[in-house]
């Protein structure tokens, strides 16, 4: 038996954000759980730049790439989990994990872009302290290796 699915409702409906921006970057579609996400309603996002959601420093990196899959339509992040910073409305930055997704118009082009996004700030911050809790392990044995004389 086949059923219909109404995709806007299911873009609206799933709990992570998803954020299409087209050729020039420009915001054209923002789920509800974006704007919890991020801070700014789907009328503040609309038509605006994706800068309002990337740390001013990561900027220039991040519009090298983004016209470079526009030129050439090819993203090595297809399948791959990206984890970067992001900011949201009122400054706080935050890490989010992220996939995207090509869209293409009928000639075959790069007409858009898919993000389908979630915030990773708790994942992010456990796997820090894990990483420094193991460094300081390893300097402790270090020192001890060296006090028995090994």
């Amino acid at each position: 038996m086949q059923t219909s699915v109404d995709l806007q409702e299911l873009v609206s409906a799933v709990g992570d954000a998803v954020v299409v921006s087209d050729v020039q970057g420009a915001i054209i579609l923002w789920n509800k759980a974006a704007e919890r996400m991020f801070g700014y309603t789907e009328a503040e996002a609309l038509g605006q730049s994706l800068d309002l959601m990337i740390p001013e420093k990561l900027r220039a990196r991040h519009w090298e790439g983004y016209q470079k899959t526009m030129e050439t339509g090819i993203t090595r992040y297809g399948s791959d989990v990206l984890q970067v910073p992001a900011i949201d409305k009122s400054g706080r930055q935050f890490s989010i994990a992220f996939t995207v997704s090509l869209l293409h118009s009928a000639d075959g082009k790069v007409s858009a872009i898919a993000s389908v996004m979630r915030d990773d700030t708790r994942r992010f911050e456990k796997d820090r302290a894990q990483r420094k809790r193991i460094s300081e392990l390893e300097a402790l044995v270090a020192r001890t290796e060296k006090l028995v004389g090994m």
